[in-house]
């Protein structure tokens, strides 16, 4: 049998209102790793995406006329590379840069794994260039997370879920467990996908010999008494990140342990973003309201941000 071979990956990209230098960092980075890479934009038409279709390292721009949100925007690239007959998509967030290597390293993981058991997606180890180490791949547990680093003997990690981006993704698996919940439009999809996958009998690998910078959230804020950093995100964000965890704890594949261990997080979040961290009324009010919407089953864009 033939070995895979990474011009059978179709790169992903989704950006909205990106850094121009940051995606170019990102386009030549991923060129010469795929067979093609596509762009799928949100960012809307008064926004000009600093990249052209005919530049080497992008196959096709997908320009949308409004924030189709980045669960439909993957699916519109996932579908090219489908009607392209590409076997492999690779996921990519703007925020993103891949190290020399990672897709190789990502397939050559994936035809090994798949030989034991049914894989529905492997990702590299990622570095967010503000802490002080790689993040770790993660199982579930109760009441905590078991979180598991790379170490020189082992060269891949069954985990239980991964971030999107430099997730590489076999098509035959996006046909069998479906494309992303376009209903969560942002956030937690995918935790959905992953938790679906695994519900089918699909596992989920990290793999250590692929590496990628990522950057996670808005920013960093010290709290008060030495009690660390936060990550920041927008009122928007917080929004789905409520909305969301409450429509995953009403379907059916997700875990009950993620559940139990994520319900204490929701009142850790409201006191955060709702007591210490500002605009705190307008966090609250959007988290409140996400809870709301979660419990109500509503989809799509948040109604407290106007459409754009």
């Amino acid at each position: 049998m033939a070995e895979p071979s990474t011009s059978q990956v179709c790169a992903v990209v989704i950006t909205y209102r990106p850094d121009p230098e940051a995606l170019r960092a990102l386009l030549a980075a991923v060129r010469g790793q795929v067979g093609a890479t596509v762009v799928v934009d949100n960012s809307g038409p008064e926004h000009v995406l600093p990249i052209e279709a005919s530049e080497p390292a992008v196959g096709a721009v997908l320009r949308q006329a409004r924030n189709i949100g980045l669960a439909q925007a993957q699916n519109l690239g996932i579908d090219w590379a489908r009607r392209h007959g590409y076997r492999n998509v690779l996921l990519l967030d703007q925020d993103s840069l891949p190290g020399e290597g990672m897709v190789q390293a990502l397939l050559d993981a994936i035809g090994r794994l798949g030989a034991v058991s049914p894989v529905a997606a492997v990702g590299p180890r990622f570095h967010d260039l503000r802490e002080a180490r790689d993040a770790p791949f993660v199982r579930l547990g109760f009441p905590f997370n078991r979180k598991l680093w790379c170490r020189p003997d082992q060269p891949t990690i069954e985990c239980d879920f991964l971030i999107s981006s430099g997730a590489l993704l076999p098509m035959a698996v996006l046909d069998d467990v479906g494309d992303m919940d376009a209903g969560l439009f942002i956030d937690n999809v995918d935790l959905e996908w992953g938790f679906r996958a695994r519900a089918k009998g699909y596992t989920l690998h990290g793999v250590c010999a692929a590496t990628m910078h990522h950057r996670l959230g808005d920013a960093r804020m010290p709290l008060p008494l030495g009690l660390g950093q936060v990550t920041v995100h927008g009122p928007g964000r917080l929004y789905y990140m409520m909305r969301n965890r409450v429509r995953l704890y009403r379907m059916p594949h997700t875990p009950r342990v993620w559940v139990a261990q994520d319900l204490p997080r929701v009142a850790v979040k409201l006191f955060l973003f709702g007591v210490l961290v500002a605009p705190r009324g307008r966090n609250l009010r959007f988290m409140l309201r996400g809870l709301w919407d979660g419990w109500r089953g509503r989809q799509g864009p948040c109604p407290l941000v106007p459409a754009h």
